[in-house]
């Protein structure tokens, strides 16, 4: 059984403050005790001196009178807090005796006397006839300076071990209450840090840095994140790739997000602190991205931001292949829908015996399918364009539009600057907007033109459809996502992925009008090492009215 990390917590303070409460209590023993010992030792050579000087008691030791002794003594031992008090002569023998006057006129003990016949006053610990005890030692002088006798008063051991043991009683009281407010204090504080960490042991925490590690690697887009003063947090590999970030991530922590990515309204504070934001375009360095941006809030407090971003160019590609799926989808379920029709009139015919219209109406059709598919197999050479073109002339014949080629249109040569996809997707784009406006006139309807023509300098393609024109309101921003004249939810997206794709080749687009009514749609995109000359009006686009 796992013990929890507030349990492993609680422990470590408990043994942590019982040590230093431990060895606290033993240095303060050792102090008290010292302390106990210098106080009564001082406090004894003190009274030693002080009785030794009495005039009174020299002459009475001079005379070697014991009665007068005691006489003189009786007044001073209740002055005194001492164990005992002694008065010796100069021959070593008890004179006096506080506590025991069988020892009158025996020899003093200890055999520290030596030092105090020589006119020292000593202070020592040694064991006397009442047991160790701490005394200090004073000599009597007569008038003429000689030693006559020796006052001894001491503190016998025992009852400073007694005061001491009080004194380290006290104390304990004291930090026991202590150590007890720390063991309140330790187990309040486990519980506040298991708080903070949402209940989780140091090693589910380690598990989950570890996890969010590899979560953020794994992850394809860019994720930055910032702290309140836009400081990095926390980048990961995809976003040091896709924004050229060079060394390793712990020199990117900590720098200003503006010391790495050049400052663009999306980092600008006034708009960060209100509004999170999603899947916005920017510019983020040279890179055009997709990004988001969203607030980190805790405690109602705003702690930073959680930046995602990815490359726009990699979206456009996806879009640009999905939309020729679609496309090749489109074109064939035309075809199918076509095919049925025509199955279904020669049927007819047949089962009416009528087969000599069968016969023609198979010519006829037969010769239309393969004067268009002879021409699109002669003029271009990607078998992936003939289909699509073949499935747009169909297309446009089910919306009642006649599709018509330029003779002069020919793709032969490799392409440059653009894929094979990009291509489709630009010209399906074009078309299905031209059909899709001139399907939308009244009869009789004129026919959409297509031009597309590879030479060694450029690649040219132009759509010119008989439809309504394009409002003067949304002329400037046709190619923005979302723009568009169709007034549904579904379109305007077409144009905004054929503007991307063209100009990310080199190329760009000029819009004019097509009188009567409609529009043109050309496209320039560089095939040979001169580039192209962009028109003054605008880098990528031109509306001409």
């Amino acid at each position: 059984m796992r013990i929890s990390f507030q349990i492993k917590l609680f422990i470590s303070l408990i043994i942590l403050f019982s040590l230093i409460f431990i060895l606290f209590i033993l240095y303060s023993s050792l102090e008290e005790e010292q302390r106990i010992y210098q106080e009564m030792g001082a406090r004894a050579r003190v009274q030693a001196t002080f009785i030794s000087a009495m005039p009174g008691l020299r002459s009475a030791v001079a005379e070697n009178n014991i009665q007068k002794i005691k006489q003189f003594m009786a007044e001073v031992i209740p002055l005194s807090d001492a164990s005992f008090i002694v008065i010796g002569d100069n021959k070593v023998n008890h004179l006096y005796h506080s506590v025991s006057e069988e020892r009158v006129e025996t020899p003093l003990v200890g055999g520290d006397n030596h030092a105090v016949l020589q006119g020292k006053t000593v202070t020592t610990l040694r064991r006397g006839g009442l047991g160790v005890s701490l005394r200090s030692k004073a000599p009597l002088f007569d008038a003429s300076g000689q030693v006559i006798g020796i006052v001894s008063v001491g503190y016998l051991k025992r009852e400073l071990d007694t005061l001491t043991l009080r004194k380290i009683l006290t104390s304990l009281m004291v930090f026991s209450s202590l150590l007890g407010l720390l063991f309140i204090f330790s187990w309040f504080f486990t519980r506040h840090i298991k708080k903070q960490i949402f209940s989780l042991e140091p090693r589910e925490i380690g598990l989950l840095v570890r996890q969010q590690k590899a979560f953020l690697e794994s992850i394809y887009e860019g994720v930055i994140a910032i702290d309140a003063q836009q400081n990095i947090t926390l980048v990961n590999k995809a976003a040091q790739l896709l924004l050229g970030m060079d060394g390793p991530v712990e020199t990117l922590l900590g720098r200003p997000i503006g010391q790495l990515i050049t400052p663009v309204r999306f980092f600008d504070p006034s708009v960060m602190w209100y509004k999170d934001t999603h899947d916005e375009l920017c510019h983020f360095n040279q890179l055009t991205v997709l990004a988001s941006r969203v607030r980190i809030r805790f405690e109602n407090r705003l702690q930073g931001w959680v930046i995602t971003f990815r490359d726009r160019q990699e979206i456009d590609s996806l879009t640009a292949r999905l939309s020729q799926v679609k496309g090749y989808l489109e074109n064939l379920r035309i075809m199918h829908h076509e095919q049925l029709n025509q199955t279904a009139v020669i049927s007819g015919l047949l089962q009416s015996a009528r087969y000599q219209e069968a016969i023609a109406y198979i010519q006829l059709q037969s010769e239309q399918a393969q004067t268009v598919l002879d021409f699109i197999s002669a003029h271009f050479h990607s078998p992936v364009l003939c289909g699509l073109l073949l499935g747009k002339v169909s297309h446009a014949r089910e919306k009642g539009v006649e599709l018509i080629f330029d003779p002069d249109s020919e793709l032969q040569q490799p392409l440059q600057g653009i894929t094979e996809g990009g291509l489709i997707s630009v010209i399906g784009n074009l078309l299905d907007n031209a059909i899709e406006a001139t399907s939308q006139r009244s009869w009789p309807r004129r026919p959409v033109e297509v031009l597309i023509l590879g030479t060694p300098q450029d690649l040219i393609i132009e759509v010119a459809d008989q439809g309504g024109g394009i409002p003067p309101d949304i002329a400037r921003c046709i190619f923005d996502p979302g723009v568009t004249s169709k007034g549904s939810a579904d379109h305007g997206l077409g144009l905004c992925l054929v503007h991307n794709i063209v100009t990310q080749a080199g190329g760009y687009i000029e819009i004019s009008a097509n009188p009567p009514a409609g529009s043109i749609f050309s496209v320039f995109i560089p095939q040979g090492d001169t580039p192209i000359v962009f028109p003054a009006t605008h880098a990528d686009c031109r509306y001409e009215d």
